[in-house]
């Protein structure tokens, strides 16, 4: 079993994850709402234990809207109910029946990031592996707190402009020489321009799978997040996961928005083919 700190991003990576065959259980809080029932229904339609889900009394369900241009896309979110997801929502007893964390949207939630130290640090004690995406900072403050989280971390997975940003360097080869004493594996992910994965003084480069009819972008980082972690929790070597991860992430870009190309095991399937050769 998994479980996930809620934002919007990360309901996208649940979804898919679970699609691909991994059980998946999201712990998030939504609104009382028409929203926050339409979040519980897709993401039991994909597989997803929503026991977990806290409905809030006090805020709406959070929404963001996503603009897209081409390869470029800005998000514009209202934070609602995840603004109040903290690290106690999540349980002791949650984490007895889980083997790994995954966190997202570190940034956009306010009542989680205090906390967020002690949550990986309890999940690992408990034996569970753990990931994190930090994605965006809407204040660009990327007070992220490097040296007190990354030791906690199993995998990281930002983007790369999100790695400049929190490490304060202007190249891959820097930001992952700034923090490979500190962090465990790091893959930064660079769109098109495919992946880089650090572990210690190794480093792995995954190349895109290049789809020539490109529906958008939304989501397609999370996508890449849930095939390398569905492959990661299996044990396989991590080449297997940064190219899984890859192909997941352009099997995204297939269909619009962050879960349309993610409809089931086989159609996803049915698209790696079509569209890139290859087979799950």
């Amino acid at each position: 079993m998994f479980i996930f700190a809620s934002a919007n991003r990360s309901a996208i990576f649940a979804s898919n994850l679970s699609v691909l065959g991994t059980y998946v259980s999201f712990c998030g809080r939504i609104g009382r709402d028409n929203f926050g029932d339409k979040i519980l229904a897709d993401l039991a339609s994909k597989g997803v234990n929503v026991d977990h889900v806290i409905k809030s009394s006090s805020a709406d369900t959070g929404i963001t809207i996503a603009l897209n241009a081409a390869d470029n896309r800005a998000m514009v979110t209202y934070p609602g109910a995840m603004n109040e997801l903290s690290a106690d929502d999540v349980t002791d007893e949650m984490l007895d029946a889980a083997s790994h964390l995954h966190v997202s949207s570190v940034f956009m939630q306010p009542a989680l990031k205090p906390g967020l130290k002690d949550l990986l640090r309890r999940a690992r004690q408990k034996g569970l592996t753990t990931s994190v995406d930090p994605q965006w900072d809407p204040a660009e403050k990327w007070a992220f707190g490097v040296e007190s989280l990354l030791p906690e971390i199993n995998v990281f997975l930002p983007n790369l402009e999100e790695l400049k940003h929190i490490t304060g360097r202007a190249s891959v080869k820097d930001c992952l020489d700034s923090i490979k004493d500190i962090a465990d594996i790091v893959v930064v992910k660079k769109g098109n321009e495919g992946a880089t994965l650090q572990k210690g003084n190794a480093l792995l480069r995954q190349p895109a799978f290049v789809n020539t009819e490109v529906a958008d972008a939304i989501g397609a980082g999370d996508s890449f997040n849930a095939g390398f972690i569905h492959r990661f929790v299996q044990g396989n070597p991590l080449g297997e996961c940064m190219a899984f991860g890859a192909l997941c992430g352009a099997i995204n870009t297939t269909h619009h928005g962050g879960t349309t190309a993610f409809g089931n095991y086989d159609m996803v399937n049915r698209l790696a083919m079509e569209k890139f050769n290859t087979r799950l």
